[in-house]
């Protein structure tokens, strides 16, 4: 199994940042993509930001212009994946979710793995 653990959200006022932190732990032979997704209440769920084993990063349209293009990072050597959110406003206010593909070791089977999510308040 794979656990993903995320951290740093909480209460912000309008226009401040916050550093979501997301480590993943576990038998884990390899990580893939590396996903952020967050879900305001009475919406779906929707992708913030996504970052590949390479480097490669999306974003949401929600997010282009106010989050630069080093926003989403990841550090391979910790399994960990980071979101500088920046310019926040208070459609940001979600509950912010980490997923990654993965495979286990031992395994030849890859699938995807999430996080019990961190609250993010933008209070105007």
């Amino acid at each position: 199994q794979v656990q993903l653990v995320e951290s740093g959200g909480g209460l912000v006022q309008v226009g401040g940042s916050l550093r979501l932190s997301c480590a993943a732990s576990g038998s884990i032979r390899s990580i893939y993509s590396m996903t952020w997704y967050r879900q305001a209440p009475g919406k779906q769920r929707e992708l913030v930001a996504l970052i590949t084993s390479g480097g490669s990063t999306n974003y949401a349209d929600s997010a282009k212009g106010r989050f630069t293009i080093s926003s989403i990072s990841r550090d391979n050597a910790k399994n960990t994946v980071y979101l500088q959110m920046n310019s926040l406003k208070p459609e940001d206010t979600a509950v912010y979710y980490c997923n990654t593909r993965a495979r286990i070791a031992g395994t030849s089977v890859d699938r995807d793995y999430w996080g019990q999510g961190t609250q993010v308040t933008v209070s105007s």
